[in-house]
This record gives structure tokens, sequence and C-alpha cells, in this order.
């Protein structure tokens, strides 16, 4: 359980696992449930498209006390990459917290971020971990940047 009391529903651990052992699924995307009481897996794809991948965070909503606005959301992308000099192909499982500076609710953003630990703690095996609060930190480019810092 979280430090906000939200719990991880156990569908977002199986459908981790089944991302990480089973290489079928591409991306998880996660979100509160509609009572801001437990993690769900809100989508699972194996669209290989970052692109399709990157407009669902984007576009995601979340409301409260009959507001909506932007929706925080977590998701876990199997990116794969290219290392420079051609030394080969690699994987690495990113764990992306999306909660947009503009255009999001107090109440769904403070319990994001209070909630986040509680599920990567629950996904064992995650390789690199990524904040992302305006759109051009989902690019592409950045992620690549981002994981392939390591090159592991």
């Amino acid at each position: 359980m979280s430090k906000s009391g939200v719990a991880v529903n156990p569908a977002c651990t199986s459908t981790f696992n089944d991302l990480k052992l089973g290489k079928s699924i591409k991306y998880i995307i996660y979100k509160l449930s509609d009572d801001y009481k437990e993690i769900v897996v809100e989508e699972s794809s194996t669209d290989p498209e970052w692109d399709n991948f990157r407009n669902k965070i984007l576009e995601a909503k979340s409301s409260y006390r009959g507001k909506e606005g932007k929706g925080p959301r977590y998701a876990v992308y199997d990116f794969q990459y290219e290392l420079e000099g051609g030394e080969g192909t690699r994987n690495k499982i990113v764990f992306i917290s999306w909660s947009p500076d503009e255009g999001t609710l107090v109440f769904p953003r403070m319990t994001y971020a209070s909630s986040k630990e509680a599920l990567k703690n629950a996904l064992n095996g995650l390789g690199a971990e990524v904040q992302a609060n305006n759109e051009d930190e989902i690019e592409y480019s950045t992620i690549l940047s981002n994981v392939s810092k390591g090159k592991r």
C-alpha cells in the first residue's frame, strides 16, 4: 500500500510479468481507479509504434468531484534501441510517470505522486525510470537519451 493509502491491484503485477517474461506485450498503461483507492491496468498493447503509445498517454483524462482535467498516468514500455557503432540492440523496461504540469486537477496529481512508489515496488525488473511533466519529456528522442545513458 502507498503513502496515500492506494493499493496496487494484482493484475498490475501479473500483466507486468507477462510483458517482462513473454515479450508479446509492448506497453502497459496504469491509472488510478475512479474512486482513487487502487492502481489498475488501464490498457496493455502489443502495438510497437511509440507515437500511438505517446498519444494515449497525452490524451488521458482524470476527473474529480465533477471536474475533468488532463490525466496523470503510469506506464511501462519495453523500449528497444540500437547501440551506437553497431554494437547491437538492447531492451530496457522503462517506467514512465506522466503528470502534466498544466491542466491537471490537484487531487489526482497529488494522489498519483504519493502512490508511484507502491507501483514501482510491485514491478520487479524495471530498467529505467522517466518522470515526464510536459510533452517534450515524452518524445521518443528524450526517452532514448535517458534510457541509453547506461548502455547496459
